[in-house]
C-alpha cells in the first residue's frame, strides 16, 4: 500500500463489497457504523447491533476502536459505553488483517469465547463463571430487549438486499428518513 489513507479507502470498500451494510459518520472514512449479527450456534444468535468503528490516522498499523450502540451483555464490553476491551483487540492486531477480519473473525470470536478474567463488565464476567446457564439466558434476554433488526435504526435500510445491482446510491443515503426498514439478512 502506498499510504494509510488509501488502505483505509480499501479496507472500507472491501468491507462494503462483504455483504455488510456500512453507514458513515461523517464525510472523511475513518468513522462509520456497521451493522453486524451474533454468531450462529451461540446465544447471541438472532441478535444484531450498530458498531461504531473509529480508524485511527496510523490505521492499519494501529487497530480501530470498536464499540456497540446498542446494548450487548458481555464480560468484554462495557454496558454503558459499549466499547469493547482494547486488550482483546490490541493483542491480537496486525496491519495483515483488515475491517472484513474485524467483523467475520475477531467480533464473532469474541461473542464465542468471552475472556471473563479480562471484564469490563464484571457482573457478566461473574455470572458466566459463577452459573453458565445463567449467564446465557441474560444475554439472550439483552439480545430480545435491545438487539432486534429494528433495534438498530438507520443501519437496517433494505438497500442490501439487491446485491447484483451494486450502484453507488446504495451506499450514499446515511438519513434513512425515507427509506422502508427490511428483514435482516438470512
Amino acid at each position: 500500500m502506498s499510504s494509510p489513507s488509501k488502505r483505509r479507502e480499501m479496507d472500507l470498500m472491501k468491507l462494503m463489497m462483504s455483504d455488510y451494510k456500512v453507514e458513515m459518520i461523517n464525510d472523511g472514512m475513518q468513522e462509520f457504523y456497521v451493522e453486524f449479527h451474533g454468531p450462529t450456534d451461540s446465544p447471541y444468535q438472532g441478535g444484531a447491533w450498530k458498531i461504531r468503528v473509529e480508524l485511527p490516522d496510523a490505521y492499519p498499523y494501529k487497530s480501530p476502536s470498536i464499540g456497540f450502540i446498542n446494548k450487548i451483555y458481555h464480560p468484554n464490553v462495557d454496558e454503558m459505553s459499549g466499547s469493547v476491551c482494547l486488550d482483546v483487540i490490541n493483542q491480537t492486531w496486525s496491519p495483515m488483517f483488515d475491517l472484513v477480519n474485524v467483523f467475520e473473525v475477531f467480533l464473532p470470536q469474541l461473542l464465542l469465547y468471552p475472556n471473563p478474567s479480562d471484564p469490563l463488565n464484571g457482573e457478566a464476567a461473574a455470572l458466566m463463571m459463577r452459573d453458565k446457564a445463567a449467564y446465557e439466558q441474560r444475554v439472550k434476554e439483552y439480545c430480545e430487549k435491545y438487539a432486534k433488526p429494528e433495534d438498530i435504526g438507520a443501519a437496517q435500510e433494505d438497500d442490501k438486499s439487491s446485491e447484483e445491482e451494486l450502484s453507488e446510491d446504495g451506499y450514499a443515503s446515511s438519513d434513512g428518513d425515507d427509506e422502508v426498514a427490511g428483514k435482516a439478512d438470512p
